[in-house]
């Protein structure tokens, strides 16, 4: 059967899952787009930028062009404004730090929540579309009687809510299982990083 007609049998139930489908498919293309490691951790982008403060602060314009460089460019950049401030304790330059890694964790983490719950919402919606189906199958039974063969046919049809809602899910959930993973990584490595630049600036604020 063409899939246009099983969308058809399927009846309106299928309409929001296959919403779902686009926004879920949408959302993925975006998180392979922006959680790309040259746009978060660029290789080699530390070593440059400890190079650069060995013996002195980087120039303003030299910080501004770091935080449009990537997301650890950003991090970086805003420890650098920092510690440029007269009178920067080390603690409150660790606040600079952890501030400015919770924005970038924030913006690696954005459409997540939404693709969770595509993954959660989709079998609900797909079980929600059979059992619609099945009222619809039964209550239009003739009382005593019927067509056995119309029956399990009506049957199938409703079924194919159940199954497209797992089409949509399980995709979702694995990808946004492998979106999670790479965030943690992606964490971990600007954490340690903003701790390498931190013992660095802070010998020059002393």
């Amino acid at each position: 059967m063409p899939l246009f007609s099983i969308i058809q049998a399927a009846g309106w139930p299928i309409w929001p899952l296959l919403l779902c489908s686009v926004v879920a498919l949408a959302l993925i293309i975006e998180r392979f787009a922006s959680l790309r490691t040259n746009r978060v951790v660029p290789a080699r982008l530390l070593e440059e930028v400890l190079g650069v403060t060995q013996n002195q602060l980087p120039t303003t314009e030299m910080v501004k062009r770091l935080a449009e460089h990537s997301l650890l460019g950003q991090v970086l950049a805003a420890g650098l404004r920092a510690a440029a401030e007269p009178r920067m304790s080390e603690d409150k330059l660790r606040q600079v730090f952890e501030l400015a890694g919770r924005r970038a964790i924030h913006q690696l983490e954005r459409y997540l929540t939404t693709l969770g719950t595509i993954a959660t919402a989709a079998p609900l919606l797909g079980l929600l579309g059979t059992v619609v189906g099945l009222i619809e199958i039964f209550g239009s039974q003739a009382p005593g009687g019927g067509n056995p063969a119309l029956l399990a046919h009506g049957i199938s049809i409703a079924l194919y809510n159940t199954a497209f809602g797992l089409m949509v899910a399980i995709p979702s959930l694995m990808f946004y299982r492998y979106f999670r993973g790479r965030i943690e990584e992606y964490e971990l490595e600007l954490e340690q990083s903003s701790d390498q630049l931190l013992s660095q600036l802070r010998r020059l604020i002393a």
